[in-house]
């Protein structure tokens, strides 16, 4: 089987914003698997900035994209598997790219730093919705 083509263009999609001097943003599906500040999640999803001014230690790979961030000045660790990424676009022109939600790899998740009794908060479970990208030409 051919190794997926979304990790790819999640990075060739970071480096065109940065390369442009935009803001990459990431749309993600919440749920088990992901590990983000519960707080900012809206529709089990969370928009998150990936920019190397709002990172730290950013890693995009081909099964998870990982970081540190500050949220409400806390920093946190974030932990996304790709399958989970919905879409990755520019804030300042929202051009992009939006990805299906894919199922789960066998792969069992890297141990984080989050605290036992944050980590076990679920998020309910939804079908994802429609992405709010439109295509511009």
């Amino acid at each position: 089987m051919a190794t997926s083509t979304k990790p790819y263009l999640i990075r060739a999609l970071h480096q065109w914003c940065t390369d442009n001097d935009q803001t990459p943003y990431l749309v993600v599906h919440v749920d088990g698997r992901v590990t983000v500040p519960l707080e900012f999640v809206k529709n089990n999803e969370i928009i998150l900035n990936i920019g190397y001014n709002a990172t730290k230690n950013l890693q995009i790979d081909n099964n998870w994209v990982s970081f540190s961030a500050r949220f409400g000045g806390t920093s946190r660790d974030i932990w996304v598997p790709v399958g989970n990424v919905l879409s990755i676009f520019s804030r300042e022109t929202g051009e992009g790219m939006g990805f299906e939600l894919e199922e789960p790899v066998t792969e069992a998740a890297p141990q984080s730093s989050v605290p036992e009794a944050e980590a076990e908060v679920k998020v309910e479970d939804k079908p994802p919705s429609r992405s709010h990208l439109r295509i511009v030409k």
